[in-house]
């Protein structure tokens, strides 16, 4: 691929920014370019990852660096570093950076940061540095791990998932509900004013549902989705107006979940035993161990009229390399790359935070433990303590499996930011009663296009 000029790219930077900097104003990106980039001088022996792991896994992460600087003596000049961002942060940081011509060697994250990097071309693609036998390492179902786009791989995984499942407190709940209307039925036995004072004081189920993200599965349990195979919105159909209105009606009509929640709300009534169950992810599930909750992971609940689940989005997560990263210090990054997706160090992870690998050795390796097989691994060193540390995970790691199967990959094009920031407004409209689920829906749908068409113009 041609490197464009760097006026061409800062051009497109520009047209991008209302959409991926979500507006913020020249100023602000002005001065973040000012204080990122920074003195190449400095960091010519230091190859640093920019990351949105929470703090266990980038605990895990300094493990892995400092335990590939004393297996590689031949790179003993350099110095390994990881630096945490939330993911918006890493996502707007490293864009500015780049352009600027600075940046991580490094950046992780989920796979939708591909779509925004290659707009403004600031990471490599792939290819040219792993040959397509490295690539086929890979997993390519349940989800693909690698992350293409436009005909080049951008981003290599070391895990996959990412995704919403249903966590339930075994203590409240000791089997999760199968279906929407057991949901329902056991909600409404065990959502209650427990001290007379009016006010709900446990409910069956809390989660972020004000945000789309975490409103998305229920749309795939209707059949529906948010755009086609052309990356086209979709959000005008009956599928959003379904699960629309479901979700509504299980806070207004049922009453089984809190009438206000966020993510910080959800998180706190489910640590403090007032939730039988939540809607969370794996990056959760480490402090739901802190607090002592006894839980398990199961599918959200199936929709009685369709016979399907709900489908979060599922996305790999993994490493790409800055269009920057050059000479001597890209070769070094390549061997740091492939190290941290090996499938020892995968299930690393995997041992110590439930992730998902994506190397096609540890995850047949975990698949095959979680069905209680004594299959040994095809090239993978894995220790008894370690096939120990895995089977205690073993009800976690299979619910989450078991939900990412009938989950959908997330699209890594540009237009999945804009279906967000289109879906938001009309969404929380019909929460707060100002629309009917029909007339959001169509609303959604005129705001996605119109965004994307002002994107590509």
């Amino acid at each position: 691929m041609e490197r464009k000029s760097l006026a061409h790219r800062e051009n497109s930077a520009m047209k991008t920014t209302r959409f991926i900097f979500f507006r913020r104003t020249a100023f602000a990106l002005l001065l973040a370019a000012s204080t990122l980039t920074g003195c190449r001088g400095d960091r010519d022996k230091i190859i640093t990852i920019w990351t949105q792991m929470v703090p266990g896994e980038r605990k895990i992460l300094d493990e892995m660096l400092v335990r590939f600087a004393q297996t590689h003596p031949e790179y003993k000049d350099y110095q390994f570093k990881e630096l945490f961002y939330e993911t918006e942060q890493v996502r707007q940081n490293f864009m500015i950076a780049a352009l600027g011509g600075s940046g991580s060697e490094l950046v992780y994250g989920p796979s939708d940061n591909v779509g925004p990097f290659t707009k403004l071309e600031v990471i490599q693609p792939l290819e040219k540095l792993f040959d397509q036998a490295y690539f086929d390492k890979f997993i390519a179902a349940p989800v693909k791990a690698n992350t293409d786009l436009n005909g080049h791989t951008y981003q290599i995984a070391d895990q996959v998932g990412n995704h919403l499942c249903l966590v339930y407190n075994k203590d409240l709940i000791p089997e999760p509900p199968r279906t929407m209307s057991e949901l329902i039925r056991f909600g409404k036995t065990f959502t209650k004013d427990t001290n007379g004072d009016g006010r709900i004081d446990q409910y069956a189920l809390a989660w972020n549902y004000i945000e789309p993200f975490f409103f998305v599965p229920f749309l795939g349990g209707y059949g529906g989705n948010v755009m086609d195979s052309a990356f086209r919105p979709t959000l005008n159909d009956e599928a959003t107006v379904k699960a629309s209105q479901l979700i509504k009606d299980l806070r207004d009509v049922y009453k089984i979940i809190p009438r206000e929640s966020d993510y910080d709300i959800a998180n706190t009534l489910f640590k403090e035993g007032r939730a039988a169950m939540i809607i969370n992810g794996p990056w959760s599930w480490a402090g739901y161990r802190e607090n002592g909750i006894n839980f398990g992971i199961a599918r959200i609940p199936m929709i009685d009229e369709t016979g399907l689940y709900p489908a979060p989005m599922v996305s790999p997560r993994g490493y790409s390399i800055n269009v920057n990263t050059q000479g001597e210090k890209l070769k070094v990054t390549v061997e740091l790359l492939k190290f941290l997706t090996s499938p020892e160090t995968e299930l690393e992870f995997t041992r110590k935070s439930a992730t998902i690998p994506s190397r096609v050795e540890a995850y047949n390796f975990l698949t095959a433990l979680l069905e209680d097989s004594l299959a040994v691994p095809e090239g993978v060193a894995v220790s008894d303590e370690l096939r120990k540390d895995l089977l205690s995970n073993k009800a976690v790691l299979r619910g989450s499996i078991e939900q990412m199967k009938v989950g959908r990959t997330m699209p890594v094009v540009s237009e999945m930011r804009v279906i967000w920031d289109s879906m938001r407004p009309a969404y929380q409209a019909v929460l707060g009663g100002g629309k009917t689920p029909a007339a959001a829906a169509s609303e959604m749908q005129a705001l996605a296009e119109k965004l994307i068409d002002e994107m590509k113009q």
